[in-house]
């Protein structure tokens, strides 16, 4: 048993060498990869999107930038306001850079604290909302 516990532990190490020691990739991997996947693909059928190409979109239109502070898996995480911002920040560059706009701003702790308190009720109804008007300005996204 010891064992097999050595070898889960190991082979999960070696399996993410690039989130080991940093900040927000850690913390990718630690509250949303259960959900998102590491590769941040998702499980679109369980109604989990795939961030791949996608979620830098989301910063063209201002509600889109706040859905991604105020789903709830963002808005109720543990992590503090900072942290949550440097994630979203690393985030939107590491599963999207094509798509982040070139007049991007970043996060910021300040924008995040405020907008947690306004979380999102209707997830799937909003992203369908987003998603809509991102569609209606041509660009290709589900």
């Amino acid at each position: 048993m010891r064992t097999l516990f050595l070898t889960l532990a190991l082979s999960s190490a070696c399996a993410t060498p690039a989130l080991a020691g940093a900040g927000p990739q850690r913390n990718f991997l630690n509250n949303c990869a259960g959900c998102h996947q590491m590769d941040g693909s998702g499980a679109p059928k369980a109604g989990i999107p795939d961030m791949r190409g996608v979620v830098g979109h989301f910063l063209r239109l201002p509600e889109g930038r706040n859905f991604l502070v105020q789903v709830p898996g963002t808005a109720n995480s543990p992590l503090g306001h900072a942290e949550t911002a440097a994630l979203l920040n690393w985030m939107v560059r590491a599963y999207s850079p094509g798509q982040v706009p070139a007049d991007f701003q970043p996060f910021t702790t300040a924008e995040v604290a405020q907008l947690r308190q306004q979380p999102v009720h209707d997830v799937p109804g909003t992203r369908a909302s987003i998603v809509q008007r991102l569609q209606g300005l041509g660009l290709a996204i589900e």
